[in-house]
């Protein structure tokens, strides 16, 4: 049925239960996963760049070292359950796309990833990722909670 389910993460609690999830459905249907990060640009307001407490190259370090602990966190998990598996993280603006099109890049036939769950106000004003893709893909999505 599904032969590449791709396991979007953002390090939380949540997003790990459904990456265990999608090892598992992975593992009984003999497919493979393709973990997948995505981590916010570093932007500036030019008149500020002197004021900044926190400088561009040590915000790339600790993002690109914080999705690298994500997806070797993925790999162990993968791996104790032995299925194959592959990563990758990228800078994006918006996450929901930047999944999405790492789906279809990567020829994954399923998105598991964890939501919130936000209801009312909350989710007007906070947004979700996985509400956004869901409206925006063809994919098949499993949304854990």
């Amino acid at each position: 049925m599904f032969k590449r389910i791709l396991l979007p993460t953002d390090g939380s609690e949540l997003s790990l239960r459904a990456v265990d999830i999608g090892i598992q459905l992975a593992k009984q249907l003999g497919a493979e996963v393709f973990a997948f990060h995505a981590m916010e640009p570093f932007e500036t307001v030019p008149y500020f760049t002197e004021m900044m407490i926190f400088p561009e190259d040590a915000y790339e370090r600790e993002v690109n070292e914080r999705a690298q602990y994500y997806l070797e966190e993925i790999k162990q998990r993968a791996d104790a359950a032995k299925v194959p598996w592959n990563g990758r993280h990228e800078y994006a603006h918006r996450p929901y796309e930047a999944i999405m099109n790492i789906a279809h890049e990567q020829k994954c036939d399923l998105i598991v990833m964890g939501s919130h769950g936000r209801k009312g106000i909350d989710k007007l004003l906070l947004g979700s990722q996985t509400n956004k893709l869901l409206l925006s893909t063809d994919i098949p999505v499993l949304v854990c909670q």
